[in-house]
C-alpha cells in the first residue's frame, strides 16, 4: 500500500465513481484527468481519489476540488485540458462549477439544482 507525500499538494480532486456517474464515464474521465495531470508533471501539486457516490447523481459526471470546496458537474473527457488548466492557474472552471463552499454551507452556482432528499430524512431510511 502506498502513503503518498502531499506536503507541495495544491489541490485535491475527488472524482465519483458512483453509479450514475459511471455511466457517464466517469472511468474514463478519472483515467483522462491522471493521464493530463501527468502529462503536464503537475503530480505534486494535484492529487486525484477516485471515490464513489458523492450524492449528486443529477450532476454527473461529478468532481469535487479542495480545500477550496468546489463542486463540478457533468464533466466529460472533453473539460480535462481546460479543468487541469483552470486548476493549475488557480482559477474556477466556471463553465461546470455546480457548487461552492462559503460560511453558510455548499451554495449552487449558475443553473445548479440544490434542492435534493435532506439528509436527515436518507438516513433514516437506513436499517442498522
Amino acid at each position: 500500500m502506498t502513503t503518498w507525500d502531499l506536503s507541495q499538494t495544491k489541490s485535491h480532486i475527488l472524482i465519483c465513481n458512483g453509479g450514475s456517474c459511471k455511466r457517464q464515464g466517469a472511468e474514463e474521465l478519472t483515467n483522462s484527468l491522471r493521464e493530463e495531470i501527468s502529462r503536464r508533471q503537475l503530480n505534486t501539486d494535484i492529487h486525484t481519489t477516485k471515490s464513489y457516490c458523492n450524492g449528486r447523481c443529477q450532476d454527473a459526471c461529478v468532481v469535487t476540488v479542495y480545500p477550496e470546496g468546489t463542486w463540478y458537474k457533468d464533466l466529460s473527457e472533453s473539460d480535462v485540458k481546460p479543468f487541469i488548466q483552470s486548476l493549475h492557474t488557480g482559477q474556477t472552471y466556471e463553465t461546470k462549477e455546480s457548487l461552492h463552499f462559503n460560511q453558510e454551507g455548499f451554495q449552487p452556482v449558475n443553473d445548479t439544482i440544490a434542492k435534493g432528499m435532506p439528509k436527515d430524512l436518507e438516513q433514516k431510511n437506513f436499517k442498522k
